[in-house]
């Protein structure tokens, strides 16, 4: 088993930007309460400002994301170890002056805030330096466009830095509903013997969020919701609930099972894709007139692997609708015999509900007993509510997903083969052939979603 330096300086690239002063910093100064941030700290971006400037952004950030809840003395611990680098990634004068605000560090973790064109700038810099020796690379995604453009960003990236080097972060991985997931599947042995297709009917995974696009017409225009959410937050989804137990608790392991899944599933079938669009979108400012983007997203997705084939995995996700939820369903296969039921009726089938928003609730669906002389049953919920049963929310995605970088954990960092995987699933509906079928405002996206990912399966009698 390798060892795995702790690193020992933070360097942010684009320390002056909006991810920055809303996520970033607040996290380190979270991380600082916690004992683990103990090192320099080197903002790095191309606006002309100080040390102290640098530290007063910091500052800013942390009230405004904590408001009365900050420790002014560990605060300024954070600042205290703050320093700013003005300059310019493509200028050579850059890399020495960062090498000298970083001396005697020899495992720096570079967290890229930047545009990905950048990145090779970036990376070549520190290499010209010595800071890619053994230092660690966090870049944001996304990660490419296109598988094409994926695998050029890996090269990039490769050029001088190893794999177990590269620390892709998708924010949603760190939520701590997305992890209790994971752990409720593995860690309740009474699942095991019922996760696959001899007793699940289908999966359904839902990302719907009641608000737009908001005033980011030009950016979202070029991305829509396949490449926004399907390709990378809700695969990660269907991975978790698909993938086979980790053959061991080391990060490697745990990714691989992942990346299996991903090879499993065949790309997606035009034929059970819906794209939707909400009226009103070709008004936003930014977005292109006749533009085919799609704010809505519907598919049903197939594993071909002895544990789920034949189990159709459908997902939902997109803008502007009913109610902003998160959640995973799964739906259980019914009793092959309808005893507690009137002639006309059918009970519905057993299902597990994990939702992640509005709140964080693992629900079971049960069929119980009516009370009266009938012998019928009727939805009964058994439902654990995460914060109320356990206490807190957890720490911050970024929190977490840093504090994992820091110690090299790439557990919960996506891997180029499995980055890779997932852009060419995905890859036949980023160029459609399809139009987008308009939708209102507040429904749940187009009808016609409902043939490839049906708000509910229902009964089967």
């Amino acid at each position: 088993m390798r060892t795995i330096p702790d690193a020992d300086a933070f360097l942010l690239f684009g320390a002056t930007g909006d991810l920055a002063k809303k996520k970033l910093w607040p996290a380190l100064y979270e991380l600082t309460t916690e004992g683990r941030l103990d090192m320099p700290i080197v903002g790095i971006a191309r606006s002309d400002w100080t040390d102290e400037q640098m530290r007063d952004r910091a500052r800013e950030s942390v009230r405004a994301k904590l408001g009365d809840n900050v420790d002014d003395e560990m605060l300024e611990a954070l600042c205290s170890r703050v320093r700013y680098l003005a300059g310019d990634y493509t200028n050579e004068s850059t890399w020495p002056r960062l090498a000298e605000l970083t001396e005697g560090a020899e495992v720096p973790l570079s967290f890229l805030s930047i545009p990905p064109f950048l990145f090779d700038d970036v990376v070549e810099g520190m290499a010209s330096v010595g800071m890619t020796n053994k230092g660690r690379v966090v870049v944001e995604k996304p990660f490419g466009r296109d598988l094409a453009s994926a695998q050029e960003l890996n090269d990039t990236l490769h050029k001088h830095l190893d794999e177990q080097q590269i620390f892709r972060i998708d924010h949603f991985l760190g939520k701590e509903p997305v992890q209790n997931l994971m752990v409720f599947r593995f860690a309740n042995s009474m699942l095991e013997p019922i996760w696959n297709r001899n007793h699940v009917r289908s999966v359904t995974i839902t990302m719907a969020e009641a608000f737009g696009i908001e005033g980011r017409g030009a950016f979202y225009d070029e991305v829509g919701a396949i490449r926004d959410v399907v390709q990378n937050h809700l695969l990660q989804m269907v991975a978790l609930m698909a993938m086979e137990p980790p053959a061991s608790q080391d990060p490697a392991a745990f990714r691989d099972e992942k990346v299996k899944v991903f090879k499993a599933m065949k790309p997606l079938d035009p034929e059970q894709v819906v794209r939707g669009q909400v009226e009103g979108y070709l008004d936003e400012d930014g977005v292109a007139e006749n533009s085919d983007t799609e704010t809505f997203a519907a598919m049903t997705l197939e594993i071909e692997s002895w544990r789920w084939q034949g189990v159709p995995f459908h997902i939902r996700a997109g803008k502007a609708l009913a109610e902003t939820v998160t959640e995973a369903v799964v739906e259980f296969k019914q009793p092959p015999r309808m005893l507690f039921a009137d002639e006309d009726d059918c009970p519905e089938p057993n299902r597990l509900r994990f939702r992640m928003k509005p709140d964080d609730r693992i629900t079971m669906t049960m069929q119980a007993k009516v009370p009266g002389l009938a012998m019928v049953s009727d939805d009964v919920d058994l439902s654990v509510d995460y914060e109320e049963a356990l206490g807190g929310d957890g720490p911050d995605a970024y929190e977490r997903l840093i504090a994992d970088a820091l110690v090299g954990d790439e557990r919960l960092f996506a891997r180029q083969d499995g980055v890779e995987e997932a852009w060419r699933i995905v890859e036949p509906m980023l160029e459609p052939s399809d139009k987008v079928i308009v939708y209102p405002a507040g429904s749940w996206g187009p009808a016609e979603a409902d043939r490839v990912s049906p708000m509910a399966s229902g009964p089967v009698c």
